[in-house]
């Protein structure tokens, strides 16, 4: 079994969230840390309807129990009245629990108790380089990383289904957009300018809906997150910037999916921006799993000069090229750069293998890129 990287277990002070999209593999993590642990899975037919009934029996079963006591329940969206025990338990007994679900979404929409704070909001993504040692980078960049479709023989065939039931399960079922049929074609348009700057008018023209229509959908993929927004870095003092977000799907093999890819070749426009998003995916889940306070943005002048990611006060400026041998050309948009931040560091990330200085540029190899970022060496 593949040990993943998430440190909740050994961090877990009071209780938490745990969120993150389907298939991540949430619950076999849970299953695995926690098995010494009190567990209940909101998926058994049994477990569910006994607490949909009488969800009192929550606290009834749980009020005697030692101070500390670790309670995990598994998919709580499907019993969210639950949390008003929890509640109660964290209070009166100071319990400590260990929430799952997809996201919060379900829960703030219907206005249930989130608890007040009492618990801590984590995030758990799919699988990340330092959980898979002999990381296959290609397979990586085109089916992505959620572990079933990684780990199989056939993994487009489960990207199909994963779509279908995102779509079903996820919005159909939640009554969260009534034109499904237009959500679909939103999810394709998205996919479309994954990774660049996102302009609502043009999309809501392709979409055929207006562009409050489509900025509430991009609002759907962040709260189920099926995405991310990256805004842009605008503290500069010299030139004007671009201040549009970019938009990430939450793994390269969905992204890939939505845009009938089925293979990649080296040295193509579409394996760069597959290799580009997969860095990104790789800085957003150290972000998320280190608890690190940096801010992630990108920069970009009017001009066309453009950092794909800056990391804090622009104390990193990371450019991402798929070449295997980077050149003075590759490097030049850091020129603009480092004159507005002469302080930063600034790291360019490919395939080529031989890791150097080259004016006041460091080039990194892009598995020596990933080991120092998870080794905390970066930032």
């Amino acid at each position: 079994m593949i040990q993943r990287y998430c440190p909740l277990s050994s961090q877990l002070k009071g209780s938490v969230f745990l969120f993150g999209a389907r298939q991540t593999g949430k619950s076999t993590f849970l299953e695995t840390v926690f098995h010494d642990s009190i567990y209940y899975d909101l998926l058994d037919s049994v477990v569910r309807r006994r607490f949909q009934r009488h969800p009192e029996l929550l606290y009834e079963m749980h009020k005697d129990d030692r101070e500390g006591t670790i309670v995990v329940i598994d998919e709580l969206p499907e019993i969210p009245e639950l949390l008003n025990e929890v509640h109660r338990l964290i209070q009166k007994r100071n319990l400590r629990f260990v929430l799952c679900g997809s996201s919060a979404r379900k829960l703030k929409r219907k206005g249930y108790n989130t608890l007040g704070g009492r618990a801590r909001p984590w995030y758990f993504y799919p699988f990340v380089s330092p959980e898979l040692p002999d990381l296959d980078l290609d397979k990586a960049l085109l089916y992505g990383l959620l572990p079933s479709h990684y780990l199989s023989q056939n993994p487009h065939e489960l990207l199909a289904g994963y779509i279908d039931v995102y779509l079903k399960e996820e919005i159909k079922e939640e009554a969260l957009v009534r034109n499904l049929d237009g959500f679909q074609r939103f999810l394709e348009a998205a996919a479309l300018t994954n990774g660049e700057m996102v302009n609502f008018t043009n999309i809501a023209s392709d979409c055929e809906v207006s562009a409050n229509t489509v900025k509430g959908y991009f609002s759907i993929l962040e709260d189920t997150l099926i995405g991310y927004m990256i805004p842009a870095y605008t503290k500069v003092m010299k030139r004007r910037v671009v201040q549009a977000p970019k938009f990430y799907f939450f793994d390269v093999g969905v992204y890939n999916y939505l845009l009938h890819r089925t293979s990649l070749a080296p040295e193509t426009p579409e394996y760069g921006h597959c290799f580009e998003h997969f860095i990104m995916q790789e800085i957003i889940a150290y972000i998320g799993y280190s608890h690190n306070e940096k801010k992630l943005s990108y920069w970009r002048t009017y001009n066309g000069k453009e950092i794909d990611a800056v990391i804090g006060a622009a104390e990193i400026g990371i450019e991402v090229k798929s070449t295997s041998e980077i050149k003075t050309k590759h490097i030049s948009n850091f020129k603009e750069f480092r004159e507005e931040f002469p302080d930063s560091r600034c790291i360019v990330v490919s395939k080529d293998r031989f890791n150097r200085r080259i004016e006041e540029v460091e080039s990194l190899y892009v598995f020596d890129f990933l080991r120092m970022l998870w080794a905390g060496e970066l930032f």
